[in-house]
C-alpha cells in the first residue's frame, strides 16, 4: 500500500533508532525530493515545505537493500520453455525490502535479450526500485545491446557491468583465461571512458576448478581482483574455502541467499552461515556481499547433465538471510546489513545507494525491532506501507 507520493511532500521520520547501517542511536530523518536532507536527533524544518511526519514508533531504520543479482526479466528455462521464470514485479522487490537491484541475464541469452533486460529496469525504476543491468550472459563470446561491452558501459546510463559471465558450469561456453582477459578488460575501460565501476560478475558453478581461473587472471594479467566478483560462492564447501584466498588478492565475493532443502542437503552452506565463517577467517565485510539470484531458476541436474527438478529463487530471502545471521548465528546487526546494503552499493558503484545519510537516496527499511520484520519500505522518497497499521493510521 502506497501511502505517500515522492513528489507530494516532505517526510520527516520521527522516534527511529538509526543504522546506517552502522548504529548513529535516535534519530530524525528528513525526506525532501526523494533525497534525505539532514539527519540529527531533533529536525526543526520550518515552515517553507509541505509536510507530513511519520512517527515510527522506536522501529529501527536501516538503507533499503542492494541486490547484487537479480533476474528481472525471469530466469531459468533449462527444461524447456515452460520452465522459464516470470519477470520480477516491483511490489514483489519493495515488500522484500529491495529498493535497489542489480538485473542479469543468464543461461538464456536468446529468448531473453538485453533490450528486454532495460525495459524492465526502466519499467521497475518507474515503479520505484532503482534498477541498473549488466551486459553479456553465461556465453562467451558475450552478447550486448549495442555491439560490444564498451559501447553498452559508456552509451547505457543503466548499464554499470557485465554478468553473469559463468565458469566451473557446464551450461557455461567454457571461457579460456584470454577470453575472460578480454572481457575484463573491456568492462574495465568501458567503466572508466563512462565514470562507472565496470564490475564483472562471475557465475561460478560446482565444477572442481572453482576460482582457480580468476586466480590465473590476478596473477597473469594487469587486470586488478576487485574488478571480478564472483557468485555462488557459498554453493559448497570447496569453494567457500577458496574465498578468503581470493579475498586476499583484493577480489570480493557474494554469496546466493536463495536455496533448496535437496541443495542445502548436497553441500550448499547457508548465506547466513557461509557470511559468519567468512568474517571469522578475516574476510572483510566490506568485500562481501549476499544476493538473492531473485527469479532465477534453481536447477537440479542428475550426474549425467539432465535436468531432473527446478524450483525459482524469491528475492526475498535476502530479508530472510539477514534474520537469520543476526538471530541464529549472533552476527551484529550493523555487520549484517552492510552485506546487503553499504558492500554491494560500494562494490557496484552507486554512492548514493546501501547508506542513511545527507545527500543518499531515500531508500530505507523500518524494521520491527526484536523480529526484523519489514514494517515499511521507502523507496525514492515514497512510503510503502505493509502489515504496520499504526504506521497506516497516520495516513488515513
Amino acid at each position: 500500500m502506497t501511502l505517500l507520493g515522492v513528489r507530494d511532500t516532505a517526510l520527516l521520520i520521527r522516534n527511529v533508532e538509526l543504522y546506517a547501517p552502522r548504529p548513529l542511536g535516535r534519530c530524525e530523518v528528513l525526506v525532501v525530493a526523494g533525497r534525505v536532507l539532514a539527519i540529527a536527533s531533533t529536525i526543526d524544518p520550518g515552515h517553507s515545505l509541505p509536510l507530513r511526519c511519520l512517527d515510527a514508533g522506536g522501529r529501527l531504520l536501516v538503507p533499503g537493500l542492494v541486490d547484487s543479482l537479480v533476474h528481472i526479466g525471469g530466469g531459468g528455462g533449462e527444461g524447456g520453455f515452460a520452465t522459464r521464470a516470470p519477470p520480477l514485479g516491483a511490489d514483489a522487490a519493495l515488500r522484500a525490502g529491495v529498493t535497489t537491484v542489480i538485473g542479469a541475464l543468464g543461461t538464456d541469452e536468446v529468448t531473453r535479450g538485453h533490450a528486454d533486460l532495460l525495459a524492465c529496469a526502466r519499467g521497475l525504476t518507474q515503479a520505484g526500485v532503482s534498477a541498473y543491468v549488466l551486459s553479456g550472459s553465461y556465453r562467451v563470446p558475450v552478447a550486448t545491446l549495442t555491439g560490444s561491452l564498451r559501447s553498452d558501459l559508456v552509451l547505457i546510463p543503466e548499464m554499470i557491468g557485465v554478468g553473469e559471465i559463468a565458469i566451473a558450469d557446464h551450461r557455461g561456453s567454457q571461457p579460456t583465461l584470454d577470453e575472460l582477459a578480454r572481457i575484463g578488460a573491456d568492462a574495465r575501460v568501458g567503466g572508466m571512458l563512462a565514470g562507472k565501476r565496470g564490475t564483472v560478475l562471475v557465475h561460478v558453478g560446482d565444477a572442481a576448478e572453482g576460482l582457480s581461473l580468476l586466480h590465473a587472471l590476478s596473477t597473469r594479467t594487469p587486470l586488478p581482483a576487485s574488478g571480478w566478483h564472483p557468485t555462488h560462492i557459498n554453493r559448497n564447501r570447496l569453494l567457500l574455502a577458496q574465498a578468503s584466498a581470493w579475498s586476499a588478492r583484493g577480489g570480493s565475493v557474494d554469496l546466493t541467499a536463495s536455496t533448496t532443502p535437496q541443495l542445502l542437503a548436497e553441500g550448499e552452506v547457508p548465506a547466513a552461515q557461509a557470511l559468519v565463517e567468512l568474517l571469522g577467517s578475516g574476510v572483510p565485510i566490506g568485500q562481501i556481499t549476499l544476493s538473492s539470484d531473485g527469479q532465477a531458476s534453481l536447477p537440479q541436474f542428475d550426474a549425467d547433465g539432465r535436468l531432473v527438478a527446478i524450483e525459482f529463487a524469491a528475492i526475498d530471502s535476502l530479508l530472510n538471510s539477514l534474520r537469520q545471521a543476526v538471530h541464529q548465528h549472533g552476527l551484529s546487526l550493523a555487520t549484517a546489513l552492510a552485506a546487503i546494503t553499504s558492500s554491494p552499493a560500494d562494490i557496484w558503484g552507486l554512492p548514493r545507494k546501501g547508506r542513511i545519510e545527507v545527500g543518499a537516496d531515500a531508500d530505507m527499511l523500518l524494521l520491527e525491532r526484536d523480529s526484523l520484520e519489514l514494517a515499511a519500505t521507502i523507496a525514492a522518497g515514497s512510503l510503502h506501507v505493509y502489515d504496520a497499521a499504526d504506521l497506516r493510521d497516520q495516513f488515513a
